[in-house]
């Protein structure tokens, strides 16, 4: 099982199929479908993975910056498109990522030896 750099500060993993709390893990761990799009890569961390320091939580960036997300995943010559863009993905994402159909992620985690710092 791999080591991944998490908040300390994040929530406890909840058990397989608990709604989600934001705990970050199954996106630390890899970048679901949608997110094997935006962060161009099918294993680590997904890239529109997001911390929010005034919930202390993790949020799927697709639904809460679309347009941040895809200017940093476009070309430049593609930003002219992020406005309408981001209005769809940020309709969207929410069915993308099953959010609300509860954790999906079976990861067993253990506690860090050693203080990692922040991601």
């Amino acid at each position: 099982m791999p080591t991944i750099p998490i908040f300390a500060q994040a929530p406890l993993k909840p058990d397989l199929g608990a709604p989600c709390n934001g705990c970050g893990v199954c996106c630390l761990l890899a970048p679901c479908p949608l997110g094997v799009l935006l962060s161009g890569r099918r294993t680590g961390a997904c890239d529109a993975l997001r911390w929010q320091d005034d919930g202390a939580l993790y949020r799927c960036g697709a639904m809460t910056a679309p347009g941040a997300v895809l200017r940093a995943r476009l070309p430049a010559a593609l930003h002219f498109a992020v406005p309408a863009l981001a209005w769809l993905l940020g309709r969207l994402a929410g069915r993308w990522v099953a959010a609300g159909d509860g954790c999906d992620c079976d990861a067993q985690l253990e506690d860090a030896p050693v203080d990692i710092g922040q991601p």
